[in-house]
């Protein structure tokens, strides 16, 4: 079985169970991104809530895209975020939300996020503990290095269809990449965009495909290591989980458009197709 050529970034139910077991400088700080009902029917020991739902971007622009970030970068240090602690991140499943603050911390140059393969659902089935209680979040001045090579705006995105060399891979819904749920101004897809529905990402029970499933998904589709990908969807949360995906197996060169399709098909001077039906 081919393993993954990044295994770190994915945490299982028993590995994270030890290392919230051990000694406090060596606890990693767990961040439960469900909505905030579901964190107080039941969480894991000693997570701390982030609930980034709805925090998006539509205008990739300097000046909006620095203030989005200096937020996002700000609401991480205000519940615990710093430079010398591992972080888990994890939602119900291997999902969206996780993802999303995943890359977020990986774009702001955090050296050891990982996410809980399967989230809370497998943390339940592995029988681990649970909990009600609730603490506050710690606190820091953390700043992170912002990695530009892994976030894409609009104009780089335009930029790369031209290049032979890179790929846009649409991770929305089959309804939304052949326009008929119309979510901005506009309708369709980026044009010469490959169409990968994020959710293709996982097995039934909501963990991440086995490695060489995922490799022949995406390279069937021409989406292959030696060109950078640009990821898309709506505002950014599924993108961010394709982006995992390709990190997973190794992909060299992944971006996520964080605009997404919302700033595209807003922007009436970009173009858009509609794709043909199969």
């Amino acid at each position: 079985m081919e393993p993954f050529a990044n295994p770190d970034l994915l945490v299982t139910p028993k590995e994270l169970s030890g290392m919230i077991a051990g000694s406090g400088a060596k606890r990693p700080l767990v961040l439960d991104l469900r909505p905030p009902e579901d964190y107080t029917q039941g969480h894991i020991p000693g997570a701390i809530h982030l609930d980034l739902w709805g925090i998006s971007l539509i205008d990739t622009d300097p000046a909006p895209l620095n203030a989005f970030l200096w937020i996002i970068e700000h609401l991480f240090a205000t519940h615990g975020v710093d430079a010398s602690t591992a972080i888990v991140v994890y939602d119900d499943q291997s999902g969206m939300r996780a993802a999303r603050a995943f890359w977020f911390l990986e774009y702001f140059g955090h050296r050891a996020v990982r996410m809980l393969d399967g989230g809370f659902r497998a943390w339940t089935a592995a029988g681990c503990e649970t909990t009600r209680d609730a603490q506050p979040s710690p606190k820091s001045d953390w700043t992170g290095t912002r990695q530009a090579h892994t976030l894409a705006t609009h104009r780089e995105v335009r930029n790369a269809l031209e290049r032979r060399d890179a790929v846009i891979l649409d991770t929305r819904s089959d309804a939304e990449y052949n326009g008929t749920a119309v979510r901005a101004k506009r309708g369709g897809a980026i044009p010469g965009a490959v169409h990968i529905e994020w959710s293709r990402n996982l097995s039934p029970s909501g963990e991440f495909k086995r490695a060489d499933e995922l490799r022949r998904m995406y390279e069937d589709a021409g989406v292959t290591p030696e060109r950078e990908v640009i990821t898309y969807c709506q505002g950014g949360y599924r993108a961010a989980h394709s982006f995992i995906a390709l990190r997973l197996l190794g992909y060299p060169r992944v971006r996520v458009y964080l605009g997404s399709w919302k700033e595209w098909g807003d922007r009436e001077e970009l173009p858009v197709e509609i794709p043909k039906r199969n």
